[in-house]
């Protein structure tokens, strides 16, 4: 999972942003009720343990793959119940699914 010390959005600089964009390529601010954070796109290892642990727990799917994207931010947005739960029903849109073609030669 990846770790960070930024846990403010105000924190965040324009050469920390552009530090993300090279090494992550897309990153997007995700946000609610005045409170935003910084997080990639999902990569198969988040999503594959994402999955493992929210067959059991659905919730726990939405914190792993939160934890998993997270780069920096407003650290509520992790803990706060509230903010939490809103910016879950966002976190399906970081999966990027290309349509795929599959044809018979």
């Amino acid at each position: 999972m990846q770790k960070t010390t930024i846990e403010t959005f105000a924190d965040i600089t324009p050469e920390q942003i552009a530090e993300w964009k090279e090494k992550h390529e897309d990153i997007y601010k995700l946000g609610c009720d005045g409170k935003f954070c910084i997080v990639k796109s999902v990569d198969r290892k988040t999503l594959s343990y994402s999955s493992s642990v929210g067959t059991k727990d659905p919730m726990k799917f939405n914190e792993m793959l939160l934890k998993g994207c997270w780069l920096g931010g407003d650290i509520e947005i992790q803990t706060v119940d509230k903010y939490f739960i809103s910016v879950g029903q966002k976190l399906a849109e970081l999966l990027q699914i290309k349509e795929a073609t599959l044809e018979k030669l």
